[in-house]
């Protein structure tokens, strides 16, 4: 399994990973960028994945979306920075912006508020940079804005930078629907009964870990060194919700409205019916 050294990731799968959930599959887990998982999937590298939800449409044959484990949530949505404040969207444009990945759910959510709101012209070019050298980046006028996800909305502020847009407030305001981040996949070729024993350890891993805050801390820390303690907390607080325990009505809703309105924009592929539904 493949997820990243983030505090959400670190959280929810701290219980499984260090063998504490009864009758749960063995792991072996391999740290990795969003960036990088999302390549992994489209290469079918691994059994689990942590991917974005945008790149569900290159994957989904051969991988099923698990319905828990994941990150979707409100008010927790990526943002658009730059050095000086903004007089709104039209100050990107011609502009070049870094973003996490082209395949990333930040950046399909960049591009179906930049096809509302940004003048026709749109942004000059977008360059993909590891979520953690974003800020760096626009701080130090390497490019204009970025797109940053994770805990920079907490940190931005500390790089001296400014919130032009919050893709994630965007995407409430449209649809009234959560914001859909990180999903959990595992291979269908593992078969039902494997891919049932996967969700329910993973549910149990976050349950566990609710239980149990404290249990979690070290594993946390480990992968998350620069990161202050009180911001790891706030990164838990946000991103590991009830949809982490169970996607439900409302978090189906939510990617299928993704992608749905994705590829009526022709930005991916149209999802075949029944793709998203689980086991």
């Amino acid at each position: 399994m493949a997820y990243s050294p983030c505090p959400n990731d670190t959280f929810v799968f701290d219980a499984w990973a260090h063998g504490r959930v009864p009758g749960a599959p063995a792991l072996d887990v391999t740290f990795a960028d969003i960036d990088l998982t999302n390549g992994m999937a489209e290469r079918g590298e691994l059994d689990v994945l942590k991917v974005s939800y945008a790149v569900l449409p290159w994957v989904l044959e051969e991988y099923a979306l698990l319905p828990c484990g994941g990150a979707l949530g409100r008010g927790c949505g990526p943002l658009v920075l730059t050095r000086e404040p903004g007089d709104g969207p039209a100050a990107l444009a011609g502009k070049t912006v870094a973003v996490p990945s082209e395949r990333s759910t930040a950046y399909l959510l960049f591009r179906l508020w930049a096809a509302d709101v940004l003048p026709a012209e749109g942004v000059g070019k977008v360059v993909v940079l590891p979520f953690h050298e974003i800020m760096p980046a626009v701080r130090d006028g390497r490019v204009d804005a970025g797109l940053v996800i994770h805990e920079a909305r907490f940190t931005y502020q500390d790089y001296g930078l400014h919130c032009l847009a919050d893709m994630g407030e965007h995407w409430e305001s449209t649809t009234g629907l959560p914001i859909p981040l990180g999903a959990i996949i595992a291979k269908r070729s593992l078969g039902e009964d494997a891919l049932r024993a996967l969700a329910e350890s993973a549910r149990a891993s976050v349950r566990m870990a609710w239980a149990d805050p404290e249990a979690s801390r070290p594993y946390v820390r480990a992968h998350a060194q620069e990161l202050d303690p009180a911001v790891a907390d706030q990164h838990i607080g946000l991103y590991v919700n009830e949809f982490t325990a169970g996607l439900g009505d409302a978090g189906y809703a939510a990617v299928r409205g993704l992608l749905t309105r994705a590829a009526a924009e022709g930005l991916v592929p149209a999802i075949a019916p029944g793709a998203l539904d689980f086991p």
